[in-house]
């Protein structure tokens, strides 16, 4: 990744966390902790960042308020083949003509480049991914109404009465923060909230995450492993993960790497189509 790159997902982390570790981002940015203490000892030269014990710190705080998580633009570049392909086989579980829900999550938005020649009824709670089936596909795009948060590229409402209760779908695709024992992990109770209203409208639940979210952990649980249908990731996945996953009954799917010439092919189809 290139310099200008780590500075840009440096900066865009420490306003979304106020404070972040080299690991935090030597993770992120798949680059060495050595590589990003540099990084940091520039920002801080630049008065963009402070640079602290361990990681760097906001020189301007965020505002409260925002939604916990990583913003979309710094999630969205990070192991973008693996969500590629996994949002491939999701799309792969969809029949024409079917109802679905889509959560917001950058895993989950990589399905809108295999869903452009289809023709179902969507519902999405992701501006962004409500915004690229309208102008890209023949979908039908239902939104559940509410307030627009910028970073995350997420509508959400705290309201009861609102379009997901008049919605059913065969199916509820979503990202999640970490998954493990106890069930599948998110980072804010708004997003929980959200996302157990949408669940309570769909048949199965299929949820699309990375090798690497299984070592992760939030002090949230959406749901319980049981209540999950199917898991799709990616070839990177543990032996004591699939076990675990197989263990609770819930189908497991691995998405084969995309190689650099298809994953090229997909981007160029998806550039075309804009």
């Amino acid at each position: 990744m290139h310099e200008r790159e780590r500075h840009r997902i440096i900066l865009s982390a420490v306003q979304e966390k106020s404070v972040v570790t080299i690991q935090d981002i030597a993770e992120l940015t798949d680059a060495s902790e050595a590589t990003i203490r540099r990084d940091i000892a520039a920002l801080h030269v630049q008065g963009k960042i402070r640079r602290v014990r361990g990681g760097a710190e906001a020189v301007h705080p965020p505002q409260l308020g925002n939604l916990a998580g990583r913003p979309f633009k710094v999630s969205e570049s990070v192991n973008i083949d693996k969500k590629r392909a996994i949002a491939r086989k999701a799309v792969d579980l969809c029949e024409p003509g079917d109802a679905v829900i889509i959560n917001g999550g950058t895993t989950t938005f990589q399905m809108v480049h295999f869903l452009s020649a289809h023709r179902m009824q969507v519902m999405t709670n992701s501006f962004a991914i409500a915004e690229h089936l309208i102008k890209h596909s023949k979908n039908s795009v239902t939104l559940p109404g509410g307030a627009v948060y910028r970073e995350q590229s997420l509508i959400l409402s705290p309201f009861e009465n609102d379009a997901i209760r008049n919605f059913y779908a065969r199916r509820f695709f979503i990202g999640a923060q970490g998954v493990g024992p106890l069930g599948i992990m998110e980072a804010d109770a708004l997003i929980i909230q959200s996302e157990q209203k949408m669940m309570q409208q769909a048949d199965e639940l299929v949820v699309l995450v990375d090798s690497s979210k299984f070592r992760r952990r939030s002090s949230l649980i959406l749901c319980p492993l049981e209540r999950v249908t199917t898991i799709i990731t990616d070839e990177g996945v543990s032996e004591e993960a699939r076990q675990m996953v197989e263990a609770a009954g819930i189908t497991l799917i691995i998405a084969p790497a995309v190689s650099a010439s298809a994953a090229a092919g997909d981007r160029g189809d998806s550039a075309s189509v804009a």
